[in-house]
């Protein structure tokens, strides 16, 4: 599920008789008629870099060793994904399918790109169809290794979130957002790797949105070309005043080098969970 964010003018105090609601409204409205002209264009181009094999030619130089599972790993990879959410409070359910993939376009710099379709019966019947695309850039500026023997690299990205407009059938947000972020990858001489971030997710255009979101991933790897993630997301919610954490577990095996499959399970933690449990598999194709 995309979470989310929201757009602040500081400098003008509501003092001065300025309705600051209405100035964001409008702002966000103009946005939005900007970036509902480039949905389908945004769309087209994930679908021309799925279908771009070429750019898996940066690989060897950025580390292709590295487990696609990490989203700062230096990889290239499509994932055909299926997650199902068993939804709080007798709501419903979602069936979220979605193509997850990356590709290097040198060394220091990561594209990333997501395109989900919903199922869901939220609104009482089943309705479907798209939900988000999403363009993650993320950007190495440093990494090297530390006296231990541990390998870092840090990170700087950003996202961008564009909502399909199907919040009327109870899929999405309602809401385009970007998405900055933080985040460093710690490699153990064990093979374990620890990869903590924090992300701004604000909106600018639809509902408003102002979430802050703090997310740790463990990766281990097992004999016989398994590996075990764990992932724990602990977003707060500005505009709520609420946390809806979670956290994923993965298990996942490389059929070779270039196919690899794997089964998430999740689970919604604290009072403020938007789903209870969930589940879901994955198809890797490595390039």
């Amino acid at each position: 599920m995309a979470q989310s964010g929201h757009y602040a003018f500081p400098g003008i105090s509501p003092k001065c008789g300025v309705n600051m609601k209405r100035i964001r409204r409008q702002f966000k409205e103009e946005i939005s008629v900007v970036l509902r002209d480039y949905r389908r264009a945004l769309c087209l181009a994930l679908l021309v870099i799925c279908a771009s094999p070429a750019f898996g030619q940066e690989e060897a130089a950025a580390g292709g060793g590295e487990n696609a599972s990490n989203p700062l790993a230096s990889v290239t990879n499509v994932d055909l994904r299926l997650k199902y959410l068993d939804l709080t409070n007798d709501l419903g359910r979602v069936n979220d399918l979605f193509v997850d993939g990356a590709f290097m376009v040198s060394p220091k710099l990561k594209i990333k790109y997501e395109l989900h379709y919903w199922e869901t019966n939220v609104t009482g019947t089943s309705q479907s169809g798209l939900e988000t695309a999403v363009l993650k850039t993320i950007y190495f500026p440093k990494q090297g290794i530390l006296d231990n023997g541990t390998k870092y690299k840090v990170a700087i990205g950003l996202d961008l979130i564009v909502d399909f407009g199907n919040q009327d059938k109870g899929i999405g947000m309602g809401a385009d957002q970007v998405g900055p972020f933080v985040g460093i990858a710690l490699s153990m001489p064990s093979g374990l790797t620890l990869i903590p971030l924090v992300q701004q997710f604000l909106s600018v255009s639809g509902e408003d949105v102002n979430i802050t979101a703090a997310r740790v991933i463990a990766l281990q790897p097992l004999a016989k070309q398994r590996w075990l993630k764990a992932d724990v997301i602990i977003p707060y919610d500005w505009e709520t005043d609420t946390v809806p954490a979670q956290a994923e577990l993965q298990f996942g095996i490389n059929v070779n080098q270039q196919v690899a499959l794997y089964v998430d399970g999740l689970v919604g933690l604290g009072h403020d969970r938007i789903f209870d449990w969930g589940v879901g598999v994955g198809l890797r194709v490595k390039y």
